[in-house]
């Protein structure tokens, strides 16, 4: 059994330890929001919805900017120098300073797109209000506690965060009008999350204030980019499927997308603990044969909730959405075709061929999957609807998880020990 024989390793301790610690974490991520859903849906309604979820898609550009690819790289740079306090206060000065930076720069992009677009413009308090979500996310340090390896000390403060904020949900959104308390509680709860675990890196890591020189922190600015990059490509085929359902079908369509892709995400993210946790482990110890092991597991369980949800997507729409949300059922069943594809190219990517030293394959594969997407998303505008953007996105992730199988084939990745 492999439980056993993890169990009894005493190697394997801190690898277990951090797994449960970020599954808390991530499933207060992924979870908490679920429990709110029902509610919000029926309150603002599908058009009400989408038009939270447009504004919250839009956002994540941002998020994707300010991170720049660091909670790859920061994430494995805190791993291989974590004995080296000088180390790592030096990357982790660094990586706030370059974070502040585009902080600024993406809130300038923002407000130039918002006030010169007409859709945008129409509902700019709302976006003004969601990059409050950047700013939380951006001084969120998990690369630094998923590098040491010690996730236990910001999981209970998250899950916290999290709590309040869904708590408040119930209590302040009331009826439609109320739907700009949704970016102002979620907002709240990034930043103070965000504001508290830096001091815990201050003050219990005891990591100095420091300033680098230019010449340092251009290089770490420099080794983020490829996965800067991939992650910007990411967002093509995730954050842009609901911007370009916006502009070209409305909102409505944006709040059946978004609701089942809320359940995907709740799905997908059962495993985002695994491959977090995974990454930092394989970049230092390699260890070929426990990552397989763990992925025949982790992809097993996958296929059986993906086949419970296919046969199961009507009952479970309707007691979580209610009536008028019938499209949605149809499109949970693409997703759960997609979430089946997604957890074995996930797996390969970081966790396996980025941590054995051929990043170029999870890094490139994801660039060309966006540029196939984006031609696939132009081609179908006159046809553009909820159905044919999520067999887009499985066209999309089939393409990426080819390209990766093709790295872990040429250089015989599978087959070392």
């Amino acid at each position: 059994m492999l439980l056993l024989e993890i169990l009894k390793n005493e190697k394997y301790g801190r690898l277990i330890g951090n797994f449960f610690s970020l599954s808390f974490l991530q499933g207060a991520n992924y979870l908490l929001p679920l429990i709110s859903l029902p509610y919000l849906v029926r309150i603002l309604g599908a058009e009400g919805y989408g038009q939270v979820m447009f504004a919250y898609a839009f956002i994540q550009y941002f998020v994707v900017l300010t991170d720049y690819g660091f909670n790859l790289s920061a994430t494995r740079s805190i791993s291989v120098n974590r004995e080296n306090s000088t180390k790592i206060s030096e990357i982790v000065c660094s990586v706030l300073i370059i974070k502040t930076i585009f902080l600024f720069l993406g809130f300038g992009i923002m407000c130039a797109i918002v006030f010169s677009v007409s859709q945008f413009r129409a509902d700019w308090m709302l976006f003004l209000l969601t990059y409050g979500i950047v700013i939380g996310q951006a001084y969120f340090p998990i690369w630094f506690f998923q590098g040491m390896e010690k996730m236990k000390y910001i999981t209970v403060l998250n899950i916290t965060a999290r709590l309040i904020f869904t708590v408040f949900i119930f209590v302040l959104i009331r009826e439609r009008s109320d739907y700009l308390y949704f970016p102002i509680l979620y907002s709240i709860g990034f930043i103070t999350a965000g504001l508290i675990s830096l001091y815990i890196v201050f003050r219990q890591f005891k990591v100095k204030p420091v300033l680098p020189s230019f010449t340092i922190i251009q290089g770490y600015l420099k080794e983020s980019t490829q996965f800067f990059l991939s992650r910007a490509s990411l967002s093509v085929y995730t954050a842009s499927n609901t911007i370009v359902l916006g502009l070209f079908v409305g909102p409505t369509a944006v709040g059946y997308y978004a609701a089942a892709e809320q359940l995907y995400k709740g799905m997908q993210g059962l495993f985002i603990p695994l491959t977090n946790v995974l990454y930092p482990y394989m970049a230092k110890e390699k260890n070929v044969v426990l990552f397989k092991k763990i992925m025949t597991w982790a992809v097993s369980i996958m296929l059986v909730i993906a086949v419970a949800v296919l046969f199961l997507s009507e009952p479970i729409t309707g007691l979580i959405f209610g009536d008028g949300f019938e499209p949605t059922s149809d499109l949970l069943k693409l997703f759960a075709l997609l979430a089946s594809i997604v957890i074995i190219s996930v797996l390969l990517g970081y966790p396996f061929l980025a941590a054995l030293g051929h990043a170029k394959y999870a890094n490139y594969s994801v660039a060309v999957g966006a540029v196939c997407h984006i031609i696939m998303l132009l081609i179908t505008i006159p046809i553009m609807s909820i159905y044919s953007v999520a067999i887009i996105t499985i066209i999309t992730e089939t393409i990426v998880l080819s390209i990766r199988v093709y790295g872990v084939k040429k250089h015989s990745l599978w087959s070392s020990a």
